[in-house]
């Protein structure tokens, strides 16, 4: 075959990233209930982003210094069992009967932890991580409408080297969306955000690569895998067969048929609700974290 014909059958195989787009406007949206702030999430400077749901209680677990995981009740939020986890700003958190497992962000790892102590038991790499790009189509960052009524937010794991790159640009703060613009090649990237257990597998977004994957966790091998709706994908959950995943900038979530990737429903919040970052479903409620330190809830 000449090098021409081979070029031209690549181009017609290759997919586009036009013809790869998901068109949400065609996507149905549900009615839900109004979004409720049930409680403010435990600690004295508190960032949860990552929330599962459990028959005990509620797990959190906090972005801030030491990456705390909180199980709390659902009522009014109160502690029953918390510890310092060795991850980094974690995002995200799932419990498979015994073991929790959290990702941590800015060392690009999911950590299985013991569920009663917090000791690690496993240290695995993220598939899919890397730094946030972004596409020309994509919605622009949103944050909270909360946050100008809550505590200023503190740099989220920051190390040291990029706190002292961004100090020398005037700036504060930098999280994975601001790293690549920030920091160029100096960026670390950022890993997996939310979590969940299904029959023996492991199931989390990937900012990234804009993913979902499951896992098999003896192997550490991929079973599938499929595209998100946009560029900020973060908790996940499940309704019957179905997994939901948010996004924070679109300010939605959207719900996925997990053999296939398609997107059958979608939730759409309001512009002054609460901006979704950790999520988990239970008995057909919606629960969500902003990271500015609420939880709450939505009637499915």
């Amino acid at each position: 075959m000449r090098r021409r014909d081979f070029l031209t059958l690549a181009a017609a195989a290759a997919p586009t990233a036009t013809a790869a787009r998901i068109d949400l406007n065609a996507v149905k949206t549900r009615k839900t209930g109004k979004v409720e702030i049930v409680f403010d999430s435990p600690g004295t400077n508190p960032k949860p982003n990552g929330l599962q749901a459990t028959d005990q209680g509620l797990w959190i677990i906090d972005q801030g210094p030491g990456s705390k995981a909180y199980l709390v009740d659902y009522d009014h939020g109160k502690t029953i069992r918390e510890f310092e986890t060795e991850t980094t700003a974690s995002s995200g958190i799932t419990f498979d009967g015994a073991a929790l497992w959290i990702g941590s962000t800015y060392s690009r790892e999911i950590v299985k932890l013991d569920g009663a102590s917090g000791r690690t038991l496993e240290r695995h790499f993220t598939p899919g991580a890397g730094v946030i790009f972004k596409l020309a189509s994509d919605a622009p960052p949103r944050s909270s409408p909360l946050a100008k009524t809550r505590a200023p937010a503190q740099a989220p794991g920051a190390s040291q080297g990029i706190a002292s790159a961004l100090a020398g640009r005037g700036s504060t703060q930098v999280g994975g969306y601001q790293m690549g613009e920030v920091l160029g090649g100096a960026a670390p990237g950022t890993g997996a955000h939310g979590q969940e257990w299904r029959e023996g597998r492991l199931w989390f977004a990937v900012p990234p690569s804009r993913s979902v994957y499951c896992i098999d966790p003896k192997t550490w091998v991929v079973q599938t895998m499929f595209p998100t709706a946009g560029n900020r994908p973060h908790g996940i959950g499940w309704e019957g067969r179905y997994l939901w995943v948010t996004d924070s900038n679109l300010n939605a979530f959207h719900k996925h048929d997990p053999k296939t990737g398609e997107i059958a429903e979608k939730i759409v919040l309001g512009d002054s609700d609460p901006l979704p970052h950790g999520m988990t479903i239970r008995n057909g409620w919606m629960w969500y974290c902003d990271d500015v330190g609420v939880i709450c809830r939505l009637r499915m």
